[in-house]
């Protein structure tokens, strides 16, 4: 039975601080730390590689910590834009918004704080990065309302999930080559394959209320559409490591997440929700993978 964020506001107890701070973590989702993993994985491919396998520190910390601050902010914006959905969906109903532990405004605020905080520590990086992140933060602004206009909410989603590619070539290069553009591209559809996933968990939910995906969009063509995404992202990191002279260790990781892609493509064969959300956080694995065989061939030599 679905609930209407009203009739959970009413039933809510009341607010206490232990339960506003858990309301508040739960807003962000410092509890769930998978998203930040999915974003932060393009972000180390590209510090690695512009950084020829020794990247700055500083701007490596920066990146993490950057990256954590952006993330919270946009589960926050998620779900202020969510907040008349949720309550009408079994997986997210109860979330803080839904729930009445956290005001919209709140949630607003926090998405203005965390957007705040992240921009103070671009601002010690080079200039033109501070100018990118702008673009970072009208995107990950821009993605949660996507939903209700398109059926590729989730292609919005990898341009914002993967706009760390580009800025850290600027900031440890000063600027972007191809070879960035092309890693942006595979962020790209990594995050298009990773968040269909997770949006067939939802499919009958979105189907009833009215919001749009690409699981809705692929229909029953979706595990081949699914499989031709992980073909193209694994090319395209083929032809990042052959434009990088990058050695047998980086191919093995690229070789160890095919069979991770093809482990998802039996995850979802049934379609079944548990199963879908098993294979998106399977792609944590695929993320690191990668980037442990890049860091390994770069401590080869």
């Amino acid at each position: 039975m679905s609930h209407s964020p009203s009739d959970l506001n009413t039933a809510a107890t009341p607010r206490t601080l232990g339960r506003q701070l858990d309301g508040y973590i739960r807003l962000v989702r410092l509890d769930k730390p998978i998203g930040i993993l999915l974003l932060l994985w393009p972000a180390l491919w590209a510090l690695w590689l512009a950084g020829a396998g020794e990247p700055r520190w500083g701007v490596v910390l920066i990146f993490i910590l950057g990256v954590a601050l952006m993330r919270s902010a946009g589960c926050a914006i998620n779900d202020y834009a969510d907040r008349h959905i949720d309550g009408q969906v079994k997986r997210t109903c109860g979330r803080p918004i839904a729930t009445g532990v956290v005001s919209p405004k709140e949630a607003l605020w926090v998405f203005a704080v965390l957007c705040l905080i992240a921009f103070g520590l671009v601002l010690l990086l080079n200039r033109q990065t501070v100018l990118m992140s702008v673009v970072a933060v009208l995107l990950a602004a821009l993605y949660p309302f996507m939903k209700r206009y398109t059926h590729l909410p989730q292609l919005v989603l990898g341009m914002a999930f993967g706009w760390a590619v580009p800025m850290a070539y600027m900031a440890l290069l000063g600027d972007i080559p191809t070879v960035a553009w092309v890693l942006y591209a595979a962020a790209i559809l990594w995050a298009l394959i990773y968040d269909t996933e997770y949006a067939m968990v939802d499919r009958e939910d979105d189907l009833r209320i009215g919001v749009k995906s690409t699981a809705i969009l692929f229909g029953r063509q979706d595990r081949l559409i699914i499989g031709l995404l992980q073909l193209a992202m694994l090319a395209l990191l083929v032809l990042v490591g052959a434009r990088e002279g990058l050695g047998m260790a980086y191919y093995l990781g690229l070789a160890v997440a095919a069979a991770l892609f093809v482990r998802q493509q039996v995850l979802i064969r049934g379609r079944e929700p548990a199963a879908c959300f098993s294979a998106f956080r399977n792609n944590n694995c695929v993320g690191m993978t990668i980037f442990f065989g890049l860091l390994l061939d770069y401590l080869l030599g």
